[in-house]
């Protein structure tokens, strides 16, 4: 079955230094950029670094030949759309978006056991370290796909994952992972919030990445009015844990 995957080192758009890998560009234009951030890689410096010595931000500077500025952002593990503005008027149109919610995000994830085909998670969360205050926080979610496969789990001699569509309507700290881990779906390969005998189970079958992929954003550019939809295709090692699960009737992994 083919997933659209692609390498997500190979991408188009503007040249990297020699030596590093170009990062895939999906959309750019004179304002904004939306590109494929590979799983892995920090976005930026911060806190939670721990000594990380690459950033994306560095290379996308070093790949485009000027400042970018970042919108959002995406957790080191997560692969997928990033979207970046090269001017500040740019920037600050489209964080007013998102502020308002009128930026269309879709993930892919595979968590632990069968949730419902539809289901929404209300739960308040904090702003990670050194943010104890709780703000509302809700994702949708729609189950694309199940498999169940001979790891023995809980008693049973199998165990259940599910194909998710996640669609965060707020921007919390780990929203999506933590909203799993509230629902006991845990995503798998995060080593933060996840269960580690899953993710276990996974590494033996060669897949070693946390499963959180940020395949869709949606938006109203806000200098030509047209309504952008990119969308980054899973890399391969994603691609190697789609392809143990059957879709759902009418369902596609596609954004």
């Amino acid at each position: 079955m083919d997933f659209g995957l692609e390498d997500s080192k190979h991408g188009v758009g503007a040249n990297a230094p020699e030596g590093v890998p170009r990062v895939a560009v999906l959309h750019v234009d004179a304002w904004l950029a939306v590109v494929d951030k590979p799983a892995g890689l920090m976005v930026h410096d911060s806190k939670l670094a721990r000594g990380e010595q690459e950033f994306l931000a560095d290379r996308l500077r070093e790949q485009f030949g000027k400042p970018v500025l970042l919108v959002h952002r995406l957790d080191r593990a997560t692969s997928g759309c990033l979207l970046l503005a090269f001017d500040r008027d740019t920037a600050s149109a489209l964080g007013k978006a998102l502020m308002a919610r009128e930026v269309e995000k879709h993930y892919l994830a595979v968590c632990r056991g069968w949730p419902e085909e539809r289901f929404t998670i209300d739960h308040p969360l904090d702003g990670g370290p050194g943010k104890p205050e709780k703000k509302p926080a809700v994702t949708r979610f729609e189950r694309l796909a199940t498999t169940e496969l001979e790891f023995a789990s809980g008693g049973f001699p199998t165990s259940r994952y599910a194909v998710l569509r996640a669609e965060p309507g707020t921007g919390r700290f780990r929203q999506i992972r933590r909203h799993l881990k509230h629902a006991s779906h845990h995503l798998i390969g995060d080593t933060s919030h996840g269960e580690g005998r899953h993710n276990r189970h996974f590494r033996m079958l060669g897949i070693h990445r946390m499963l959180l992929h940020a395949q869709r954003l949606a938006f109203v550019h806000p200098h030509t009015g047209e309504r952008l939809a990119v969308d980054a295709p899973p890399d391969v090692e994603f691609g190697k844990a789609l392809a143990l699960f059957t879709p759902a009737p009418g369902a596609s992994f596609a954004g």
